[in-house]
């Protein structure tokens, strides 16, 4: 996160001082009602996009046979047994799917290649592979080509199998493109990618089904590690969306592949310009530029960044004039509640107590090795600590799932009031939503978690909630919706 030019200014009413951080208002713009507000949308708790939760086994089928698509290249190892399988699964889908969803026939990609990324290089797309740790579609000689010697490995020991197939089903997602002509030399490397994840979320839908021949998927720890893997290959902070090879940050490629997963292969098509540019959150190359981020995570332990934090939170849920709870910088025990940290909230006491020092590890970004995620996953665990206090004041239930989802979606609403260009005291930087995405990843997240601390183990469906909330900016759908 950044502050803004106005944090030096930040309006001493938020005094800073003895075991209070000061009083907030936070009830306030939750349950003023919105004209022309529909029926709320059917949810479950135990369901993930109309799929039921669960926890089974994840990876390859056990015996089956292995597919006998030929594979250039091939040194007839596990890596290349693994791929040749997935993209075999692939092509099945898209097989069907193709004729079902666009009245067109799906052909075999042409040629599939798998190479040695350390050694010695051939050339695959006019592009030698030595050093190309990478996965990749060539449409010119309609190819799909992997590195068995690093980047297959790395991804099955990091994440799983299932990783494996899902950077791959990214890969054909480009060959669908070409097949359906919903990209051109004129389309954008952020669409062409947006799609591609799209189309790659469809099939691992078909895959949670229990449709693959050889790959099964639960659509909870499964689910979870195909997202964390969307996250681990994001563009980086300092890349726009509109620079040449884009692929789109954490936040924006988890949001693409969970619209293939929870609707058709027709919403991937209708990605185009348009569209990404009216929701994607990852800011132009320009914006990257002139954005005036300092180096590094703001010290979210720190009296000024708390009082902006503070600010932020007012802005989004005061109703005017409706005090909030007292901000405490300790952990206290709070009766028939299980005290959360780095911040819980109490509702006998009324107080959102914090612990600074797990609060400024979380704080700090990954490469300074304390295990944090960085300060906007930090700012944004409090914040889904009011947003149990705005429950709290409106009558809301403080445990079970839906009020998990409930935290979750209220704390993307307040995510939207900071977003750069409003005015805000605090301003999200490039990479804050990624940390979001991260957090909400994590066996136990607390954005995502009722008073207790509990929450749903989808991954998947925590972030979903965030999203809700952060792209209607107001939280009267939150509440309609998580019941």
């Amino acid at each position: 996160m950044i502050p803004n030019s106005r944090a030096a200014r930040i309006r001493r009413a938020l005094v800073l001082g003895g075991a209070a951080l000061g009083v907030v208002s936070l009830v306030a713009g939750c349950v003023r009602p919105v004209a022309g507000t529909g029926a709320a949308e059917h949810w479950s708790a135990t369901r993930v996009a109309g799929l039921e939760i669960t926890t089974g086994a994840s990876g390859p089928r056990a015996g089956v046979a292995d597919s006998r698509l030929p594979v250039a290249g091939s040194d007839g190892g596990e890596a290349d047994r693994l791929a040749r399988n997935a993209v075999d699964d692939v092509q099945r889908y898209w097989a069907e799917e193709l004729p079902a969803s666009f009245g067109r026939r799906f052909e075999p990609v042409a040629r599939l290649v798998s190479y040695d990324s350390t050694g010695p290089g051939v050339a695959i797309c006019g592009t030698g592979t030595g050093g190309a740790v990478n996965a990749f579609y060539c449409p010119a000689d309609d190819t799909v080509a992997w590195d068995r010697a690093q980047l297959l490995p790395m991804l099955n020991d990091s994440f799983g199998p299932m990783a494996v197939v899902a950077v791959l089903a990214h890969e054909l997602g480009h060959a669908v493109q070409s097949r359906l002509g919903t990209v051109d030399g004129r389309t954008s490397s952020i669409v062409r990618e947006q799609q591609a994840d799209c189309f790659a979320g469809n099939f691992i839908r078909w895959v949670a089904e229990g449709n693959a021949p050889h790959f099964q998927l639960s659509t909870g720890p499964g689910l979870n590690q195909i997202l964390a893997t969307l996250f681990f290959i994001r563009d980086g902070a300092e890349t726009g969306f509109e620079a040449d090879g884009a692929h789109g940050n954490a936040f924006d490629r988890v949001s693409a592949f969970q619209f293939g997963f929870g609707d058709g292969p027709g919403r991937c098509a209708r990605i185009d310009e348009a569209e990404v540019r009216r929701r994607i959150t990852q800011p132009a190359g320009g914006q990257l530029s002139s954005s005036g981020r300092e180096t590094g995570d703001l010290p979210v332990n720190d009296r000024e960044s708390l009082l902006a934090l503070q600010e932020t939170l007012r802005a989004a849920f005061d109703r005017g004039g409706t005090a909030g709870p007292t901000i405490s910088p300790s952990l206290s025990a709070c009766p028939e509640v299980t005290v959360t940290a780095p911040a819980a909230y109490c509702p006998a006491t009324d107080t959102v107590g914090l612990d600074l020092a797990e609060l400024a590890r979380l704080g700090t970004s990954p490469g300074q090795g304390q295990g944090g995620i960085g300060d906007f996953a930090a700012f944004a665990e409090v914040a889904s600590r009011y947003a149990l206090a705005a429950q709290h004041a409106d009558g809301f239930p403080l445990t079970g799932l839906a009020t998990a989802q409930r935290t979750a979606c209220l704390t993307g609403v307040w995510a939207a009031t900071i977003v750069a260009g409003r005015g805000a005291v605090l301003q999200l930087s490039p990479g804050d939503l990624d940390e979001a995405v991260a957090e909400m990843l994590a066996p136990r997240s607390l954005i995502a978690a009722d008073v207790n601390g509990a929450g749903i183990p989808s991954g998947f469906a925590r972030v979903e909630a965030f999203r809700d909330g952060f792209t209607s900016g107001a939280p009267s759908p939150c509440l309609e919706k998580y019941r």
